[in-house]
């Protein structure tokens, strides 16, 4: 349950609040504005990560009372909205990845990153010389890397090309291509995941499907699901 609204960033498309929640944590929380499709496949792009072993930063589905929103704090509330919103949990000691500590990533965890993305088609990942957002953090204190933000997966307008073009950990994509051994044991990883998709539907909020009484959202489970099980096809690794 969210017990206090503390401010909003002005970074990322969703622009999320930092709320804290009954637990006492603060956390970076996306609502209404949002969007229902983005809150959807945020959702289960960061319950894939998680399958997948990656270090994503603690994420839950939390609750916005009705009667927080009517003390006015802010004029902005309604981008919030009430009801049940995606909360990330805010961490101490992080900064934005960087040229820098991009070289300070294990490679094997670069390379899991990369094909998590193309799999989810994730192409919100950009860091190049020319400067970018990764969407993701490093952990000053211990020295390790924290995953964030998976509004945008599932693209519907997903580039390969532009992809590996500006992807943070691009550099990894030929050691993959080239390996039949290791792309066969990404996809039986993948396939691992895939076992838990029925759970994930599960949890879904049945009010995120809807934008409205009787009004759809512009999301559907056949749709993540239709990505998700690509991996399955022969030419999942191909570059059109």
């Amino acid at each position: 349950m969210i017990e206090e609204i503390l401010d909003r960033t002005i970074q990322g498309v969703t622009e999320p609040f930092i709320c804290r929640g009954d637990d006492g944590q603060v956390y970076f929380v996306k609502g209404r504005s949002a969007g229902r499709r983005s809150l959807v496949c945020e959702w289960v792009a960061s319950q894939v990560a998680t399958a997948l072993g990656l270090p994503i930063a603690g994420y839950v589905v939390a609750e916005v009372p009705e009667q927080l929103l009517a003390y006015k704090v802010r004029p902005d509330l309604g981008d919030l909205g009430s009801g049940l919103v995606f909360a990330s949990r805010q961490l101490p000691h992080v900064q934005e990845l960087s040229l820098t500590t991009r070289d300070l990533v294990p490679p094997e965890l670069a390379r899991d990153v990369l094909i998590f993305d193309w799999w989810v088609r994730n192409e919100d990942r950009h860091l190049t010389a020319r400067g970018g957002n990764p969407n993701l953090l490093w952990d000053v204190a211990a020295d390790e890397l924290v995953v964030i933000d998976h509004n945008q997966a599932f693209d519907r307008d997903f580039r390969p090309g532009h992809f590996l073009e500006s992807h943070v950990f691009a550099d990894y994509w030929n050691e993959v291509f080239g390996d039949h051994d290791l792309r066969a044991t990404y996809v039986g990883r993948m396939e691992t995941v895939l076992r838990l998709l029925d759970s994930m539907r599960a949890s879904i909020p049945s009010s995120w499907w809807w934008v409205d009484d009787g009004v759809p959202a512009d999301v559907s489970w056949d749709e993540l699901l239709g990505v998700l099980t690509r991996c399955r096809q022969p030419d999942f690794w191909n570059i059109p």
